[in-house]
């Protein structure tokens, strides 16, 4: 029988968009705004780090982290994140959907107060401490990509799929947004009481007890919006599919379903029967059947999605630094380390408003109304244009009077990461798997995209160090400068396009359909018919 016949699921693909779609979206969402707040705000807090614990007395300008020490602090969260994608991915298809969701959620709120409560008698034993706590928020990070997209994706109808998937995935925009106006709003608190003019006027040493409070409290604050949804991810009923494809428990599947639906839906477990014996005769995710079937799909999920974070974690994590490169963020030395945050995070917050958030909400408009496919190499292409249009007359932006136009043209780029592979390298995946590996091949693809933001981390704080004596004679290695990373991440735009050529489209097609399940149930009905005796 085919699965796609079973009551349950025709109700979940053929629903109205009702209330408990928003209300799943919501509850979902709130671990990508603190996923987004958590990974994000650390490029403000990197600055204070530097001028509080790597301040040289009597050095006449202000203390900035090592760069071995800032790619720590940058990439730990984002290495934790990969493995518990790669781990709760698995787990999730394992257990259950449901099962792991508030383990994943309580990690995030735990590892996010522990981490502005970093402790140490010693600069090296502070960001140790913060380096440990951040390793495990992001590994409760890493939980909530497959689970939060499965979960929707099983929970939506198959008309709006992607933009309940996509409006999830939304929240990190909100996300970012809030780093942002946290870092303007304690900045701007503390600054009022200590407001020198300048960092001369002002030594750093009598800065330190008002800029500790505040990275402190900006790394904190994570943990308020993951809290308030607890109790109601522990709420949720565990998906349909997940119950009936894969626990084989049409019964409860159908309960659960009737109560969210608001309808009665038939149980139908001798069908489920069917749906048993043909997973026992399923491939696996290591299978030369699923390379046959799913092979090339993974490959492009994780390609692009791999090329995709090289860049877009780069141009968030290190924006201030291109920023002040071109100008338009003063000199750290004109400021003291409250003020400085103040005018980052100011400059960030301007970026996620007027680009970053509006991207994402335009992917959840059209995206069951011109597909993923379209979206993804759409965003693929304008990212490589800009890139390339901000990189090889780079001299020219770096003029004061040009300024203004280099910061739009590289909102630009965000605006359509977000309209764009950001978005779609998350729905993807959660629609063209089987429900049985779906987790699994989320947490696979979200974790190569990890991979790739590492190397964005890491790379570019390496390639964009500016080869002027100073850096050097302060210890830095010779970078390439900002023009060639501008390059090099417009080239791997690039391939992203050539990859997105071996995603399907997933838009208004049920994920039996999309996933080949229902092939799998007619093949095993048609051997079944042959065996069966006369």
């Amino acid at each position: 029988m085919a699965r796609e016949q079973l009551e349950v699921l025709n109700a979940l693909d053929l629903a109205k968009t009702q209330w408990y779609h928003f209300t799943a979206i919501v509850i979902a969402g709130m671990g990508f705004f603190t996923d987004a707040y958590d990974l994000f705000c650390i490029s403000l807090v990197t600055k204070l780090l530097g001028r509080i614990y790597y301040h040289v007395d009597g050095h006449p300008k202000p203390g900035t982290l090592p760069p071995n020490v800032a790619a720590a602090v940058n990439g730990v969260a984002l290495v934790g994140t990969l493995v518990g994608q790669l781990f709760f991915g698995w787990l999730g298809d394992k257990m259950g959907r449901k099962r792991v969701y508030g383990m994943t959620l309580m990690i995030m709120v735990i590892c996010s107060v522990a981490s502005g409560l970093s402790f140490g008698k010693s600069a090296k034993s502070v960001i140790a401490t913060l380096c440990f706590f951040r390793f495990w928020l992001g590994f409760g990070i890493g939980g909530d990509y497959p689970l939060s997209a499965t979960i929707m994706s099983e929970y939506a109808n198959k008309k709006t799929r992607g933009a309940f998937i996509a409006a999830v995935f939304a929240m990190q925009g909100f996300g970012i947004l809030a780093g942002g106006m946290v870092g303007i709003i304690l900045s701007a608190a503390f600054k009022a009481k200590f407001d020198a003019p300048s960092y001369e006027v002002d030594p750093i040493g009598s800065t330190v007890s008002q800029a500790d409070y505040v990275w402190r409290l900006i790394v904190m604050f994570g943990a308020l919006p993951a809290a308030l949804t607890y109790y109601w991810r522990l709420k949720m009923p565990e998906t349909a599919r997940y119950t009936a494809l894969v626990a084989k428990n049409a019964k409860q599947a159908a309960a659960d379903m009737s109560k969210v639906l608001q309808v009665e839906i038939e149980a139908e477990p001798e069908k489920i029967e069917h749906i048993a014996q043909e997973t026992n005769n399923s491939f696996g995710l290591f299978s030369k059947q699923f390379l046959h079937r799913h092979g090339l799909h993974l490959l492009g999920t994780t390609s692009t999605w791999f090329l995709l974070d090289i860049a877009f974690y780069s141009q968030n994590l290190f924006q201030k630094d291109i920023f002040s490169a071109v100008g338009w963020i003063p000199a750290a030395k004109t400021m003291n380390a409250v003020e400085e945050v103040y005018k980052i995070a100011r400059a960030q917050t301007l970026i996620a408003l007027c680009s970053t958030v509006p991207g994402y909400w335009f992917t959840v408009a059209f995206i069951d109304r011109i597909g993923r496919f379209k979206i993804q190499m759409m965003g693929f292409f304008f990212m490589t244009v800009f890139m390339f249009a901000l990189a090889f007359p780079y001299n020219h932006w770096t003029q004061k009077e040009n300024r203004i136009g280099f910061v739009m043209m590289y909102a630009l780029t965000f605006f359509f990461a977000n309209f764009g592979p950001n978005a779609t390298t998350f729905v993807v995946p959660a629609e063209i798997f089987p429900a049985r590996l779906r987790s699994t091949c989320h947490g696979i693809s979200a974790a190569a995209g990890k991979a790739g933001a590492i190397i964005g981390a890491f790379g570019f704080l390496y390639a964009a160090q500016s080869q002027d004596k100073t850096k050097a004679d302060a210890g830095y290695p010779a970078g390439i400068g900002v023009k060639n990373s501008l390059i090099m991440l417009g080239v791997i735009n690039f391939f992203g396009m050539l990859f997105t050529l071996l995603v399907p489209e997933s838009n208004g097609r049920s994920l039996e359909d999309m996933s080949g399940e229902n092939e799998e149930d007619k093949k095993t009905r048609s051997t079944n018919n042959r065996t069966a005796p006369a």
